[in-house]
């Protein structure tokens, strides 16, 4: 299995970042941090790169099981959905896919937990 799933969608960027916070809500997401890699990128080293957002989502009911499971799992927080611009004028959306990242840290208790996670987050990309 990958550790993402992703769609391609024919609509604007800033289109697919309003529709993926929107079918995020529905599925009781926040995106709690916004990263404008684009911005970044030209910022810091002065290069130019297409446009690219991570959003970092979080539902705090699944957040807050899981920091109860594994006190460290903050470091793989939060779910991080990037929103980018294709060479064939698309856009692709992609999330993790946390059933493959939890697999790194091997307690049983975040397997539920992140099967979860995953069917939620397939829904908000499916949803787009």
């Amino acid at each position: 299995m990958s550790y993402y799933f992703n769609k391609i969608v024919d609509m604007t960027f800033d289109e697919a970042i309003s529709k993926i916070t929107e079918e995020l809500k529905k599925e009781g997401f926040g995106v709690l941090t916004e990263i404008d890699v684009t911005a970044a990128l030209k910022k810091k080293i002065n290069v130019d790169f297409r446009k690219y957002r991570i959003l970092g989502a979080c539902n705090p009911i699944f957040a807050h099981k899981a920091l109860l499971a594994e006190d460290k799992i903050g470091t793989m927080l939060p779910c991080n959905i990037i929103v980018q611009d294709r060479e064939d004028g698309k856009i692709e959306v992609a999330a993790i896919n946390p059933v493959e990242s939890m697999r790194a840290v091997e307690n049983d208790r975040l397997g539920e937990i992140a099967s979860t996670v995953q069917a939620k987050l397939k829904q908000v990309i499916e949803n787009i």
